[in-house]
């Protein structure tokens, strides 16, 4: 396989029009969403409510569930192995594949891979690494990176794919998404033939039966297991739940959070490598590699329900910045919402280079909302805003207007309600006379309607009297 260029992503920069049709689609995700829970779920509340307790309760008991998972996997004939930090899992996965004697790796879509940058890494100790999923597969190409967590390549379209498929030698310039399509999936089934390795990350961890299981709409992770030796799973220690009893109603929420469909098209639950009798394709061995980098210190945090996240990117296709913005401007592997709390919080001792990110945010709750494991984003958005002022985080006031006597007002009862009692004498001054530029700005094409009311607190005390 010939090494692709890397690309400058500045080159892909999609116009305005573009832009927003891309993101039209993150909109019709959501609504797409709320149709589906409301037609088949009377109270879809109450599964969100169910599936985050569930998460929480697992990650309160995370240490006896990974022993659990770990006892369950190795019954099941695969290898076990915990990685600490994102040095370790790259140094763990390329042992493997030297052990074994392999230089090829396709992998099926993974978020912690991209994390820790393992195919850079792996690809600098001589191993070839070729991304399966359609959308990871163009971002290879391209030397880019995700803008969203279920559909990477959101800020890409066709002709810019049809020019990076004409660029790679894999046919002359043709924008059909079919025609695209077509020809990726044949320059791959060679690769998944001629790989050693199949690279994947799992979805959710029963620690009853260790099995790990995979959602995909594109089926290309069974491809990255069917003709390979070798299975090596990188898997979030979050990613655990119970029993397998717990799955059913992940995999009915996830596949309706992600992308309203009913249940994802592809669902993989895998025990452990094949089978000596009577199974004759499949991995001969299965490592599954558990991953912490920095997921405890999360859990000892106040923000630790993040990590109940599935990975659905529900809150990415609601949130209003998000949509504007664009998963690059997160400058980080997690995006939108989600992204604007867990990446400040993976970072470390560099969380103040993303200490910025809680701003990312209007707080209007819809991100907690649709969340199907009922995450409070907002309420966590507000606890890293706060840590990053009681640290004195400068990074973190980026872009945030000096509010001088405005935060002296509001942080003050009696002068707030003073201030709104005199608030109808604005009426009477000229706008123009007021000093500030906004004010002056504003007076140019808007003029104060006439004030009305002025009773509603007079009436509520005596009501409240009454």
């Amino acid at each position: 396989m010939k090494s692709f260029q890397k690309v400058d992503k500045a080159a892909f920069n999609l116009s305005d029009e573009v832009h927003d049709a891309n993101f039209v689609g993150a909109k019709m995700k959501s609504e797409r969403r709320y149709a589906t829970l409301a037609r088949d779920y009377p109270d879809a509340d109450k599964l969100r409510e169910t599936a985050g307790n569930i998460k929480q309760h697992t990650l309160e008991h995370l240490d006896q569930y990974l022993e659990q998972a770990e006892a369950s996997f190795k019954r099941n004939g695969a290898q076990v192995h915990f990685a600490v930090d994102d040095e370790a899992v790259n140094a763990a996965v390329l042992r493997i594949m030297n052990e074994t004697k392999s230089q090829t790796v396709v992998k099926s879509k993974s978020m912690l891979t991209e994390e820790v940058h393992m195919l850079d890494y792996l690809e600098k100790n001589g191993k070839t690494v070729v991304e399966t999923d359609l959308g990871e597969f163009i971002l290879q190409i391209d030397g880019d990176h995700p803008s969203h967590i279920v559909t990477p390549i959101v800020h890409k379209n066709r002709r810019g794919i049809a020019k990076s498929f004409e660029r790679e030698g894999l046919g002359d310039y043709n924008d059909d998404p079919e025609v695209i399509t077509r020809r990726a999936r044949k320059f791959l089934r060679q690769k998944y033939i001629d790989a050693e390795v199949g690279l994947t990350g799992a979805n959710f961890v029963s620690a009853e039966s260790g099995r790990m299981v995979l959602v995909t709409n594109e089926g290309n992770s069974r491809f990255c297991m069917a003709a390979n030796k070798i299975h090596i799973a990188v898997i979030g220690i979050e990613k655990l739940v119970p029993t397998d009893r717990d799955l059913g109603l992940f995999l009915n929420l996830i596949g309706r959070s992600g992308t309203g469909q009913q249940l994802t098209v592809y669902n993989q639950f895998i025990g452990g490598p094949k089978k000596e009798d009577g199974q004759p394709h499949g991995p001969e061995q299965m490592h599954v590699i558990f991953v912490d980098n920095r997921r405890t210190e999360v859990l000892a945090s106040e923000c630790r329900e993040i990590l109940r996240c599935i990975r659905c990117g529900a809150c990415l296709n609601v949130c209003p910045i998000y949509r504007q913005a664009g998963g690059h401007a997160y400058r980080s592997v997690y995006p939108g919402p989600v992204g604007a709390v867990l990446s400040p919080l993976l970072a470390g001792n560099r969380f103040p280079e993303l200490a910025d990110l809680p701003k990312a945010s209007s707080l209007c709750g819809a991100c907690n909302e649709v969340c199907p494991v009922n995450i409070p984003i907002p309420d966590l958005l507000l606890r890293l805003r706060d840590k990053a002022k009681r640290e004195g985080i400068k990074g973190a006031m980026k872009g945030t207007p000096k509010l001088g006597m405005w935060a002296t007002l509001c942080s003050q009862p009696a002068m707030w309600k003073t201030a709104l009692s005199m608030g109808h004498t604005m009426n009477y001054i000229p706008t123009e006379l007021v000093p500030h530029p906004s004010a002056k700005s504003w007076q140019t094409t808007r003029k104060l309607p006439k004030f009305q009311g002025g009773e509603f607190r007079k009436w509520f005390k005596n009501r409240q009297k009454g």
